[in-house]
């Protein structure tokens, strides 16, 4: 092992991040072992613990109602921070840790952010990365009336986390002109749900409520739809699960498929149930015979200790007699297993192991570390890491990062800055600039690594300070450091290596820090990787940025892709909503890999940047429904509209910044050839009318998925959107021959005149296309954009309303007064006109006859 040296400089690492991967399993019907974690910087309250145990056995009954009495929770874990009060009741952690929980109970960062949401990085039918609740949301009664009841709330959000389906609501295009009923309809599921539009105009606290305006197509913008609270419908759980008669999701009967929301755009117009239908846990589970759960939610509460970490190094034969002579006194702590060979008796311990409450993260160093070693990680909870084998110990160092306290206190994470690794020619220079934000600067340490002799070097930090190579602790004969006392200089810090050896080296340089304040969480960045549940099953990258809990957009975020024997491969993942990015805009950056160099373990770099000019945070968009109001009787109720933060968009200022996140996968691919992908199904197709004209927009695939570019294009249009769905090639073609697709990522635009396809007047008209890459290989059909040509009648859209303190009623019947003032003036008068004509006439007649 060639970095074996090396070890005693690692281990003073206390580093940072994430493999998330949720322990839940199904248990005839009923979900065990659901992990709650209460985050550190939460205020010690008991209420949080009990209000949340009241949320999930009223969720329990509401999901087995939902489901047909298909599934309930059975068993839940509550994990307490280690600052609060220890009790008799709280029993130590095993495997369970913040960072692989289900549910993540922590405040918002800013004030009155209390939307609950699942933060969902895949598409149709993946598994959510976790569900997020505020201690203000548990705790504030108050806000049951704009979420809904909490246990129904729970539902809403474990149907995204568990089974992969979105939200049938659209909080941005909350109104679409709605080709089967000829109108303008509120986006829901299921179609035509009873209610009113409404435009609050507020002005600081105060909001005055009014008709909506019409334009002719649409209402304005800023139209809110309140629904009667009284429905005649049973669905559906993810529109409006606060609705009492909603206990049902939408299936394929009911499911309103053209409604413009994320579930038919991501799930390509199937129904929720549908996909639910879909799942694993469908497939293993059966109806139960009862009107309720077979057994209410059993409670555990556990507490987070110090943390206790053995190092276990290249162990082989001998491993299995090891962890079992010192198992008993591995309970509830961790142990990280480093290994560069083969071991067939690992599997010989599995049993014991699962049942040692030890968690064992594995490190595989080089290609030929046993294959069975990523199943003590499975079993345990534990992170399967991987480092390509090489003589200085970046690739390792980068491995440890990934080991983290797992408490979720922000105060103890160390974050790496910097990790880059380049082959140096004699004389030549190695320049680095690495970025100390605010978020920042406490216990920072600068490295250097070499493998054949000391070169020179110094650094320079922001306001112009040398330290040179006499402020290092050499260590090792081939790794130097430097601690940074107090707080690191906010700015650029400049790391300059000379490589004064006669032949050619390889240096690298590492740098970690700490956050510089206990309450501010610090920028961060975690990798993750997954085969997506789609054709061809691809690999995709995927980097979460975010401050807190807060996305961070416009980030510059480079992929590394290493595997022994094999060029790295460098990927930009993006955040553009195409591609294998599932939403604009929600600080999850991702791409396709397709360069994929035959079986065996990858690791994976992610290196996010961030400038003055080009960062600022957002809210989390899968957002709970904020319910703006809702009807009753004929009376409208409004709930205070939803906080509104710069247009949904945080400035800040973060200044420059640097993160680096590792992970590693496994890949088994049959023969030696690499696989041939098409071009990735376009996500982002829209349409709009201009003059006449219907222009389409896009963003270009590419030939292998989000890579390289695309041949051409087969657009396709229909009238009946599920036609164009299930009978692509059927539908009319549209002339595209003159579109040259660009390169992935770019914004294809089309126009098409009226005489370019065959059409009715006053239609709908819906339109969807593929890729085709140059060995005729084709993507999915895009989703669907709708082009509107129908304008509906204004006298099918309801526009007037009854506010809550009656004004408008009185104006209404004060119109409605003045209307028969009217109506009675102009009768009387024309009877009065008619009465004397009658007069004029009788008085001729009478005139003639004399």
């Amino acid at each position: 092992m060639r970095v074996t040296g090396s070890l005693i400089f690692l281990l003073s690492f206390q580093l940072l991040h994430l493999a998330k991967s949720s322990m839940v399993w199904l248990n005839k019907n009923g979900y065990e072992d659901l992990v709650v974690a209460i985050n550190p910087q939460v205020p010690e309250d008991t209420n949080i613990i009990l209000n949340t145990m009241n949320m999930i056995k009223n969720a329990s009954h509401y999901l087995f109602e939902t489901t047909k009495h298909r599934f309930f929770f059975k068993s839940v874990k509550i994990i307490i921070p280690k600052t609060w009060k220890k009790t008799p009741n709280y029993s130590r952690l095993k495997t369970e840790s913040y960072d692989k929980a289900d549910v993540i109970i922590a405040d918002p960062y800013i004030k009155h952010a209390d939307d609950p949401y699942t933060l969902q990085y895949g598409g149709c039918r993946e598994k959510g990365r976790y569900i997020r609740f505020t201690p203000n949301f548990l705790l504030n009664d108050n806000l049951t009336n704009v979420y809904g009841e909490k246990g129904r709330v729970f539902v809403h959000e474990w149907a995204h986390f568990r089974w992969g389906v979105f939200n049938e609501y659209n909080d941005d295009v909350p109104f679409y002109v709605s080709r089967n009923s000829a109108s303008v309809e509120a986006v829901s599921c299921p179609a035509g749900l009873a209610g009113i539009p409404v435009f609050q105009d507020c002005r600081g606290d105060k909001c005055e409520s009014r008709s909506c305006r019409y334009d002719g197509q649409l209402y304005e913008k800023g139209c809110i739809f309140i629904p009667d609270i009284q429905q005649n419908i049973s669905c559906c759980v993810m529109h409006s699960q606060y609705i009492p008669s909603v206990v049902e999701f939408c299936d394929k009967n009911t499911h309103n498929s053209e409604a413009p929301n994320m579930q038919n755009k991501i799930c390509n117009h199937k129904s929720t149930w549908e996909v639910i239908m879909e799942s694993d846990d469908f497939h293993n589970s059966a109806v139960v015979n009862a009107s309720a759960p077979p057994s209410e939610t059993n409670f555990r509460l556990l507490q987070t200790q110090d943390r206790a970490v053995a190092l276990v190094l290249d162990v082989s034969g001998s491993m299995s007699m090891l962890i079992a002579d010192k198992m008993n006194t591995t309970y509830g702590s961790e142990i990280v297993l480093l290994t560069d060979g083969e071991d067939s008796h690992i599997s010989a311990c599995f049993d014991v192991v699962k049942e040692s409450g030890a968690k064992i993260h594995t490190i595989a160093l080089g290609p030929e570390a046993d294959k069975d070693l990523e199943e003590l990680s499975e079993l345990t909870g534990g992170l399967k890491l991987y480092a390509v084998d090489a003589f200085v110990p970046t690739k390792l160092i980068e491995t440890f990062s990934a080991i983290i306290s797992g408490s979720g206190d922000i105060s103890k994470q160390s974050i790496q800055l910097e990790s880059k690794e380049l082959a140096v020619q004699p004389s030549e220079w190695m320049n680095t600039t690495v970025p100390v934000d605010k978020t920042v600067g406490n216990d920072t340490f600068f490295s250097i690594a070499w493998n054949r002799s000391q070169p020179f070097f110094f650094l320079k930090d922001s306001k112009g300070k040398v330290y040179g190579s006499s402020d290092f602790t050499i260590r090792n004969s081939n790794t130097a450091r430097l601690s940074i006392s107090g707080t690191a200089e906010v700015g650029n810090w400049e790391f300059c290596i000379k490589n004064v050896h006669r032949a050619t080296q390889t240096l690298s340089v590492t740098v970690t820090s700490r956050p510089s304040c206990s309450n501010v969480p610090p920028v961060s960045t975690a990798a993750h990787t997954s085969r997506a549940k789609r054709a061809f099953n691809p690999v995709v990258v995927y980097a979460e940025v975010s401050q807190g809990f807060l996305p961070v957009l416009g980030a510059t975020v480079i992929a590394t892709i290493e595997k022994d024997g094999a060029a790295a491969v460098t990927l930009e993942l993006l955040d553009n909503g195409a591609g294998a990015d599932m939403t604009k805009n929600d600080g999850i950056y991702s791409r396709y890999f397709t360069s994929l160099q035959g079986t065996g373990r990858y690791s994976l770099k992610v290196n996010a940047r961030g400038t003055n000019t080009t960062t600022r945070l957002s809210l989390q968009q899968n957002r709970a429904s904020y319910i703006p109001g809702y009807r009753k009787n004929g009376k409208i109720y409004l709930n205070a509209p939803r906080p509104k933060f710069a247009d949904k968009e945080i400035q800040v200022k973060l200044g420059s910044f640097s993160r680096i996140s590792t992970s590693s996968f496994l890949v088994n691919t049959e023969g030696d050839s690499a696989p041939i992908y098409p071009p990735c199904k376009v996500t982002d197709l829209r349409a709009r009318t201009e003059n006449k004209t219907i222009v389409l927009s896009w963003t270009a695939p590419g030939g292998d998925f989000d890579n390289g570019k695309a041949d051409h294009y087969i657009i396709k249009s229909s009238e009946n959107l599920l036609d164009l769905r299930n009978h692509f090639d059927r539908a009319t073609s549209v002339n595209s021959s003159n579109l040259i697709p660009q390169e992935a990522g770019r914004e294809e635009t089309f126009e098409i005149k009226p005489e370019n396809f065959t059409t009715e007047k006053d239609t709908i008209i819906y339109f969807a296309l593929r890729a085709v890459d140059d060995t005729n290989l084709t993507s999915e059909v895009s989703n669907i954009a709708q082009a509107t040509w129908f304008i509906p009648s204004k006298a099918s859209v309801p526009l007037d309303y009854d506010s809550n303190d009656g004004a408008n009623s009185t104006v209404i019947a004060a119109i409605v007064a003045l209307c028969v003032v009217v109506v009675c003036t102009v009768v009387t008068s024309t009877l009065c006109v008619l009465q004397k004509q009658k007069g004029r006439v009788d008085i001729e007649t009478m005139q003639k006859h004399v």
